[in-house]
């Protein structure tokens, strides 16, 4: 019964590896038609014309008034988080359930991360959380939208509001969302994104900020440049996290293709929401049907009628070369720090940590692929206890 596992090794299910990255790769043509002209009139420095096409193409897309692009994400959180944090302050509120490397940017910051809880519904971080974690050193609410869903934003502006506290919205799993019909990019102090190849925007690599504040706007620009202004006069501490022009040529020519993203997304969501309905053990994670989403994960919970525990199902699946992930595991409170960190009341992440994990999705994944993958759910699901068995010969060979 267990031959066709490549757990035993038999031959995996796929040659290639089915990645859980979004990886959309738009035509070399539409990428070369927009760096040519730059590249042939020898316009490639930073902040160029190309750049700056970008920045307002993306503040229209998410309803800001400012855009700056980045080197990439997390120096994207770096320099606004620097900008907006209050001063002589030390600890920044971010949930615990999170992005695996989130710490380590409060601790770039040499600021401590106070982690809070999420909510049990939407996994997206907490408001009331938030509010038991502020304290006379909290100098920013930093809010990660979770993957799927998106977290309590009114929530979350209420409790900032409340407190007189910034608050950054980390966006980079919501880029194409809206809450209540208003395009994410255009709430909090500001909010980041990413357009590394695994996300909803493939530039290579690179990101984003978004904000209505023109003065913060202009010092992260200047940040970005060594914290030079256009009057070449050094405003603020700064790096060099500009953008660069094939990054931008990317991202572009990915832009060209959102439509048409969004509809091969949603049909690899549906073929699985079809198909996942003859796996007892496994729930599909829905996205908002009502509101303007990308559909780009799929996300499943392992619920109790399923006979192995996640590491088990992450093993056999990976064995058949399905690139599958835990979903933030582990919380950033389980994990040793080398540097100082909070840890609040945890107690809904702990309860969540377990449970669910990221199916592979993205451009190189077909409806075919998909009814390979659930097939293999099936089997496993419906073979437990001859694979069980098979695994206690096979471990005592």
């Amino acid at each position: 019964m267990y031959q066709k596992l490549a757990f035993f090794g038999n031959s995996p299910a796929f040659e290639k590896p089915k990645s859980t990255s979004n990886l959309i790769k738009p035509d070399m043509d539409k990428f070369l038609s927009y760096i040519k002209p730059y590249y042939d009139n020898e316009d490639l420095a930073e902040d160029n014309l190309l750049i700056q096409k970008l920045e307002n193409r993306l503040a229209t897309i998410h309803g800001s008034k400012y855009c700056i692009a980045v080197c990439n994400g997390l120096w994207g959180l770096v320099l606004a988080i620097n900008e907006l944090k209050i001063k002589n302050k030390t600890e920044i509120i971010m949930p615990s359930l999170t992005y695996r490397r989130m710490a380590d940017i409060a601790a770039w910051l040499k600021m401590i991360p106070h982690f809070c809880d999420v909510e049990i519904k939407t996994f997206g971080i907490s408001p009331r959380s938030v509010e038991n974690c502020i304290n006379d050193n909290t100098a920013l609410i930093l809010a990660p939208h979770p993957i799927v869903n998106l977290c309590d934003i009114e929530g979350l502006l209420n409790v900032a509001k409340k407190h007189n506290l910034p608050i950054l919205f980390d966006s980079v799993e919501a880029s194409y969302a809206c809450f209540k019909g208003k395009p994410i990019g255009s709430f909090g102090d500001a909010e980041v994104f990413s357009v590394h190849a695994s996300k909803f925007l493939n530039g290579f690599e690179g990101g984003y900020i978004t904000t209505n504040n023109l003065d913060l706007a202009k010092r992260i620009k200047a940040a970005r440049n060594f914290g030079i202004n256009h009057n070449q006069n050094v405003i603020t501490l700064g790096i060099n996290g500009k953008m660069i022009s094939p990054h931008a040529a990317m991202t572009m020519a990915c832009l060209d293709l959102l439509d048409n993203q969004i509809e091969k997304n949603k049909e690899r969501f549906y073929r699985y929401k079809e198909l996942l309905k003859k796996v007892k053990g496994i729930d599909l994670v829905e996205y908002n049907l009502v509101e303007r989403r990308s559909f780009k994960n799929i996300l499943v919970k392992l619920n109790n009628f399923w006979p192995y525990n996640r590491e088990e199902t992450l093993v056999f699946l990976q064995k058949e070369n399905m690139v599958v992930r835990p979903y933030y595991y582990p919380p950033l409170h389980k994990k040793k720090a080398i540097y100082p960190t909070i840890i609040g009341e945890i107690k809904n992440a702990e309860l969540l940590m377990n449970d669910f994990m990221l199916l592979p999705c993205g451009e190189f994944v077909s409806l075919e692929d998909i009814e390979t993958i659930v097939e293999y759910l099936i089997y496993l699901e419906n073979n437990f206890i001859s694979i069980k068995e098979a695994i206690d010969i096979f471990n005592n060979a």
